[in-house]
């Protein structure tokens, strides 16, 4: 009896229990079998373009990640700019207070930044977020930059 030319070889391999147990939880997961998910995994391996593969995910990877970077950047760029014009403009605003004036000053300071605190709150678990205020297009020069 002959072997018919796509009937597949038998192969026996030992794993390492964990990873045996990582290939069983994988095709589980997939509906598949063991089998399938191993030859996929080796053929892969053995693919001259696994390299090429492996490497377009990882640009791909430090792409989303720069990505978010510039985010990051701009979003922190906004946040320093936002401080910086109140703190501006609140000492621009705010007369030195005289010394019978600084006690009530400090008691009513401290009732405002409660409330401070309740209406950022709110804002935080509920939004809009100030970055999402600030059309996309504007560009926020970073320090050291050349814009």
């Amino acid at each position: 009896m002959s072997e018919r030319p796509d009937k597949k070889a038998r192969l026996s391999v030992y794993l390492d229990p964990d990873l045996m147990r990582l290939l069983a939880d994988f095709a589980d997961r997939r509906g598949q079998s063991r089998s399938l998910i191993a030859e996929a995994a080796i053929a892969s391996f053995l693919s001259p373009d696994a390299d090429e593969r492996q490497e377009a995910a990882l640009a791909k990877r430090l792409d989303r990640i720069d990505r978010n970077l510039q985010r990051l950047e701009r979003d922190m760029g906004i946040a320093n700019e936002a401080f910086a014009v109140f703190i501006r403009a609140w000492l621009t605003a705010t007369a030195p207070l005289p010394e019978t004036a600084q006690a009530v000053a400090r008691a009513k300071g401290g009732e405002r930044y409660d409330k401070f605190m309740e209406a950022l709150g709110r804002r935080l678990a509920k939004g809009p977020r100030l970055r999402q205020e600030v059309p996309e297009d504007v560009r926020i020069p970073m320090p050291g930059s050349e814009e």
